[in-house]
């Protein structure tokens, strides 16, 4: 499939697709006119990049892990596994962080509610007086 299909198909811009040709994330076979054709199995890494994405990976970590998925050997495993490690434990953080962020943010939401409650009680003892 060509460089469109590819991002019809994952829903990735054409432009984010270069860029990770650019970056060494995925790969392309070229054309004799050098258009850029790609397989189902490009596909399934530009979801598995994505999603890696979507995590907050970058694309320096995310080709620190990609050996592991290329060519998997104790070597690259243990490497793999290493970064996981690290990245897992900075998604965890994030979530703590994101969760008292969400829990500040349900106590405001609880202020403000009371604080309507008693504006709207006393609007309606004026309207009453």
């Amino acid at each position: 499939m060509r460089i469109g299909e590819l991002a019809a198909r994952t829903g990735v811009s054409v432009r984010s697709l270069r860029y990770y040709e650019e970056q060494g994330l995925l790969k392309s076979t070229r054309s004799p006119g050098g258009q850029r054709h790609y397989t189902e199995s490009h596909a399934e890494r530009v979801g598995f990049i994505q999603r890696l994405y979507a995590a907050g990976v970058s694309s320096s970590t995310i080709m620190e892990l990609l050996p592991c998925v290329d060519s998997p050997s104790l070597a690259a495993t243990d490497a793999s596994l290493q970064r996981m490690a690290l990245e897992h434990e900075r998604l965890s953080e994030h979530i703590a962080e994101l969760m008292r962020t969400r829990e500040a943010m349900e106590a405001v939401i609880a202020t403000a509610r009371a604080h309507r409650e008693i504006q709207l009680a006393e609007e309606r003892a004026d309207i009453t007086a």
